[in-house]
């Protein structure tokens, strides 16, 4: 018998670019998560103050851990949980919190510190109790390795008592108000023993019951704070005791140990495995913002489409898109969004495969892409705000959640500035190699090759990084914090640089592993818009180096437009590619052609003339 087969269409240019942004196995790794915000829990509500908001961010949590196969599988995969945040962030940015919180810092830490089977899960795993992580104080945020809550060992009791010193040692912002339900928490704490300080540890502390907090915690709900809403306050304790076992890690070795102040591992080490879990936390928040600017780009591109305005001299109507004041800006982000998602699987992709050698650079890479990713898509989603007008301002509209949201992601799981600072220190002391030769065309077309623009990103990181060095150089070397403030100023520019060359080489590597064809030529329309945008604005430096001549700094302003052009001209295919649901955009009227439906009036006289005509004729 013959079998007749019948061939598999290629995929579209839609399909091949929606792969470049999630991924080539983005069907399996993201469709849980797309067909889950389809349903119907998770349909944006009508209104609604601020604690039923909330109140409906953890029904969805329940729902979402309903779904899930295992919660403990969904901790201990970070690019489960990183796919998790892109799509829940636009869409319920407090669920994406409490879920990145319970799943990530509290399950992950409870599943690193301690082998499966040793603890029971059930109440967690359930959603009995929603797990939260008290580790930044009021006076120690980014400096949390100075905290001052206290686990002072009882020997008598073989336990712990925590306690709370002053009004600075307060645990900050973390989710543990009435709402949700019953919570307990990982608490990181100082470790004493017969006045020993044996460092930062966590302990799994029971916070609340159904009503109130137990007795020994104090919770004080924080201000209200701009933002989707979430229960953060100040919490407290008072001499709470909890048992020997809420130690977390006294099963890694130390289990036979009676006596907790003989863990004498270094105390630094112990630290970084208590806040292990901020790499993948980090990875969360990039997640967040790429998933939060793709959203609002995309609402903004289709309202451009159809909302029109009159064309010159009132000679018919066009829609707003069709102006290059307004195609412009959106055209320049979308090359941003493009460069964000490929950044964010570039560090997401290293970090999960690094060997212990590469950590340190990979967890680098990973900070760097947190902190740059989410102050770019705070840009993409202001300007994307801004493009659709007074009706963005509307809360029924999704973009004013997003404005605010990214907020909380550039200060989450470290403040932007000092992952920066961070990694501006680690890069100036780290033997990097001489930025490759620029590739010079005779023809004159260097400013349309990528090898050419991308030699040209790889020597603005490297000029930025040379003047912090020169700077630090010129100050004595007894005065370290003066070092630092002389060289950080390019330092951090140079970090900036090294975050642009990043997102340009996973440019270039996504380019290279699509086939030729419209989706490579729309690649690399993107590719070539993002560095050119950034080589503009380094164009002086470029210059001084002779690394640009005059004539090709003057081209840059019609090589920029033309690319604006060639990229705005494909703008609603390229948000198609984005592959948000249609459930979840018709959520937001402005992305809908008929969105002054969403204001009309059901008993106004448009509706209700005919009726009135007929009565006047009556008469």
């Amino acid at each position: 018998m013959t079998v007749t087969l019948t061939p598999t269409a290629p995929p579209s240019t839609v399909e091949l670019l929606t792969g470049v942004l999630l991924g080539s196995g983005y069907r399996r790794e993201h469709g849980f998560w797309q067909r889950l915000i389809s349903t119907e829990p998770f349909r944006r509500p009508a209104g609604g103050t601020s604690e039923e908001r909330l109140a409906l961010s953890y029904e969805r949590l329940r729902v979402l851990n309903r779904s899930l196969d295992s919660g403990a599988r969904l901790a201990a995969d970070p690019r489960a949980l990183a796919a998790l945040h892109e799509w829940m962030a636009p869409v319920d940015p407090a669920l994406a919190t409490v879920a990145g919180i319970h799943y990530n810092l509290f399950l992950g830490s409870l599943l690193d510190h301690d082998p499966v089977g040793r603890r029971d899960l059930s109440d967690y795993l359930s959603m009995r109790r929603v797990g939260t992580f008290l580790c930044t104080e009021v006076a120690h945020g980014n400096d949390a390795v100075s905290m001052e809550t206290t686990a002072t060992y009882d020997r008598a009791r073989d336990g712990f008592v925590l306690r709370t010193p002053h009004a600075g040692a307060q645990k900050f912002m973390p989710n543990t108000g009435p709402a949700g339900g019953p919570k307990s928490g990982l608490v990181a704490a100082r470790l004493l023993d017969d006045g020993t300080d044996h460092g930062i540890r966590l302990f799994l502390v029971p916070l609340t019951d159904d009503e109130q907090p137990l007795p020994g915690v104090r919770v004080r709900p924080l201000p209200a704070r701009m933002g989707s809403p979430v229960d953060h306050c100040l919490t407290a304790f008072d001499g709470l005791f909890v048992r020997r076992e809420a130690l977390l890690g006294t099963h890694d070795g130390d289990s036979g140990q009676k006596d907790p102040g003989s863990l004498r591992a270094e105390r630094r080490r112990r630290f970084l495995t208590s806040i292990g879990r901020v790499v993948p936390g980090r990875i969360s928040m990039s997640a967040c913002a790429a998933g939060s600017a793709r959203v609002a780009l995309a609402v903004a591109v289709r309202y451009g489409g159809h909302r029109t305005i009159t064309g010159a001299r009132g000679t018919r109507q066009v829609p707003v898109n069709a102006h290059r004041t307004h195609h412009g800006p959106l055209a320049s982000a979308m090359a941003t969004v493009f460069a964000m998602s490929l950044l964010h699987r570039r560090a997401l992709d290293r970090w999960e495969v690094c060997t212990e050698d590469e950590r340190e650079e990979a967890e680098r890479l990973v900070a760097i892409a947190k902190a740059w990713i989410t102050w770019q898509a705070r840009g993409v989603i202001v300007q994307s705000r801004e493009r659709c007008g007074a009706q963005a301002l509307l809360e029924n509209n999704g973009m004013t959640e997003l404005v605010t949201g990214i907020e909380g992601a550039i200060t989450a799981e470290g403040d932007n500035i000092a992952l920066y600072a961070k990694a501006a220190g680690d890069l100036l002391v780290t033997a990097r190699p001489a930025p490759p030769a620029v590739p010079r065309d005779p023809a004159g077309t260097d400013l349309t090759d990528p090898r050419f623009l991308h030699g040209l990103l790889a020597h603005v990181e490297h000029i930025w990084f040379a003047r912090a060095g020169e700077r630090a150089l010129r100050v004595c070397d007894g005065d370290r914090l003066a070092r630092w403030n002389a060289a950080s100023g390019p330092a951090l520019r140079g970090v900036e640089a090294h975050a642009y060359r990043q997102a340009a080489e996973a440019y270039a590597q996504a380019r290279a592993a699509l086939p030729p064809g419209p989706a490579r030529d729309r690649l690399g329309e993107l590719e070539r818009l993002f560095a050119i945008e950034w080589v503009a604005r380094n164009s002086g430096d470029l210059l001084a180096e002779g690394l640009l001549d005059a004539g090709q700094v003057a081209a840059l302003p019609e090589a920029t437009e033309d690319l604006i052009a060639a990229v705005a001209a494909h703008a609603p295919e390229l948000a198609e590619a984005f592959a948000l649901p249609r459930e979840v955009l018709a959520d937001w009227p402005i992305a809908g052609p008929h969105y002054a439906d969403a204001y009309d009036d059901p008993d106004a006289p448009w509706h209700t003339a005919d009726a009135g005509s007929a009565r006047e004729g009556a008469v």
